[in-house]
């Protein structure tokens, strides 16, 4: 376990950046006390400081994870950020997406959301932002990309996709052998 190279956490941070914005020094500064990202086998970890002192106890090899992972590194030293993340950018999302029932089931299934399964969306979403993903009852099931503006899903076609699938909590079960 060791801290971010400048490059690495570069990339972090400006995946963040599309979901939270300026939201992420809340998420280092918070009032339960410090917390860092770790990089330990190509994946990111967010975890409160006093928690990684403990952890220095531990060897490497036998450290098997540490708080919560965000996301991890491809070999092409891309970051992708990971399901288990969704509860700390769901708190500090800027902008949302919520699904019609019909709708919801197909996005856990991995399936892009379209015009059709759109129930809302925040105001001001611009093309390309990333969304938190929502059921009706404001239960955050996912993230993905605006494949269209605010603007624009107001007047296209029914079976236009509106949303990029990027993660959603139907992959605790699709990948539940590879989810370490």
């Amino acid at each position: 376990m060791r801290p971010l190279t400048e490059e690495e956490a570069k990339a972090l941070f400006e995946k963040l950046a599309k979901y939270i914005g300026e939201n992420m020094k809340l998420l280092l500064e918070r009032n339960d006390g410090n917390y860092v990202f770790r990089y330990h086998r190509d994946k990111v970890y967010y975890v409160s400081e006093t928690i990684m002192k403990k952890a220095t106890n531990i060897g490497r090899k036998e450290l098997i994870s540490l708080g919560t992972m965000f996301g991890k590194f491809s070999k092409g030293s891309k970051f992708k950020l990971h399901i288990t993340a969704l509860d700390f950018i769901s708190s500090y999302a800027k902008q949302k997406v919520w699904l019609k029932p019909g709708a919801e089931q197909q996005f856990l299934y991995g399936n892009n959301v379209t015009k059709a399964g759109l129930g809302r969306i925040s105001a001001g979403t611009e093309k390309y932002d990333g969304v938190v993903v929502y059921n009706m009852s404001d239960l955050p099931i996912g993230f993905g990309v605006a494949a269209k503006s605010t603007a624009d899903c107001k007047n296209t076609e029914p079976n236009t996709i509106v949303v990029f699938h990027q993660a959603d909590v139907g992959e605790y079960v699709r990948a539940e052998a590879t989810m370490s």
